[in-house]
């Protein structure tokens, strides 16, 4: 089969296991919400999933079929490209936006390339992780000459996905029993939100490293568009297996983050979940990740706190969070990144 770098090698207990399960036998475990329903059906069916399981999957969305189909041709002849022409549009540790492949998580190299892009092209961000630190800095997106057309369908898919991400913003905060507009406040002031394109190649040993290693994701909703090849797992929480996530054509997989655990308090939980990789097909995703603008202060909603519910997280500030978990990518640490449990308030 071939070697692999040490670098991408996962800690045994951390490795993907041979599937025992059938993808298709467990595909309608994950929740499945047709956005075309009414309100208040909906309202229920997303709060269900956000607390049961964190995941869910939103099929009638209406992101348009003939735009999903443009940004997987687009980032095919993207990531097919030679490494020194991807390399023009390098990120690094001034702008973390552009092309990457040497991305860890959990201190461990992710086997997969990806191209990151701001839905606002450009936005100021704090300079450092630093919290006594004020100093900012712009960054902006890294646009590639080739394809021709990718500038102009990545920005179109980021102007449909946001829709459907503020829909499904409302839906959450109506099933947490808040306004429907609740939550916008944190967004519309230059938000940080980032859509990425992931290229998992085959792997030789695959069963030795990850596309994404186990995490969490920081931000409040992540919204995944996928080719039909498996490769998402889920950690179900009732029992803490690793569940496959079956792609289903032109469906947005959505998982609730970070802020979004804080901001209702742990009535809604960000749940582990990784890629796996394989050693005869490559794989292509598109997360969004709905992220707050960088002042935002994140900390149990007031609505949501009382007396018999005290809030169970100190505030933070989003912007040197997410700065603490982007400026790790470079490097491997001796810790982990700064995790929402760090700002647990202790019984």
């Amino acid at each position: 089969m071939g070697e692999i770098d040490r670098a991408y090698i996962q800690n045994p207990d951390h490795r993907s296991k041979p599937r025992t399960v059938d993808v298709d036998a467990i595909a309608g475990e994950i929740p499945v919400i047709n956005l075309s329903l009414g309100n208040e059906q909906l309202v229920s069916q997303v709060g269900s999933a956000c607390e049961a399981w964190g995941f869910f999957q939103v099929i009638n969305h209406g992101v348009p079929v003939e735009l999903h189909k443009k940004i997987e041709i687009c980032s095919k002849k993207f990531f097919d490209q030679s490494l020194e022409e991807k390399k023009k549009v390098a990120r690094d540790e001034t702008n973390s936006l552009g092309y990457y492949d040497v991305e860890h998580t959990k201190n461990v190299r992710d086997w997969k390339e990806v191209y990151d892009y701001l839905i606002s092209n450009s936005v100021q961000f704090p300079a450092s992780p630093d919290l006594q630190d004020p100093e900012l800095r712009t960054i902006t997106n890294r646009w590639p000459q080739y394809p021709p057309e990718f500038r102009e369908t990545l920005e179109e898919y980021g102007r449909e996905i946001e829709k459907v991400a503020y829909k499904l913003l409302e839906l959450v905060a109506l099933s947490l029993g808040l306004p429907a507009r609740r939550f916008h406040g944190y967004f519309q002031e230059k938000q940080l939100s980032i859509l990425r394109l992931n290229y998992y190649a085959p792997c030789p040993l695959p069963h030795l490293a990850l596309g994404v290693g186990r995490h969490k994701d920081s931000g409040a909703l992540t919204l995944l568009a996928q080719d039909d090849v498996v490769g998402l797992e889920v950690k179900r929480k009732s029992d803490g297996d690793w569940i496959p996530v079956k792609p289903l054509p032109h469906a947005l997989i959505v998982n609730v983050a970070d802020c979004l655990q804080v901001w209702s308090n742990d009535k809604y939980e960000s749940v582990e979940h990784r890629a796996v990789v394989n050693s005869e097909k490559g794989r292509y995703s598109f997360p969004f990740f709905f992220f707050p603008a960088p002042q935002v202060v994140v900390k149990p909603l007031e609505e949501l706190v009382n007396e018999k519910n005290p809030a169970r997280y100190r505030e933070y500030n989003w912007g040197k969070y997410y700065a603490n978990r982007i400026y790790g990518d470079f490097k491997k640490r001796e810790v982990d990144n700064l995790q929402v449990h760090h700002f647990t308030i202790q019984d």
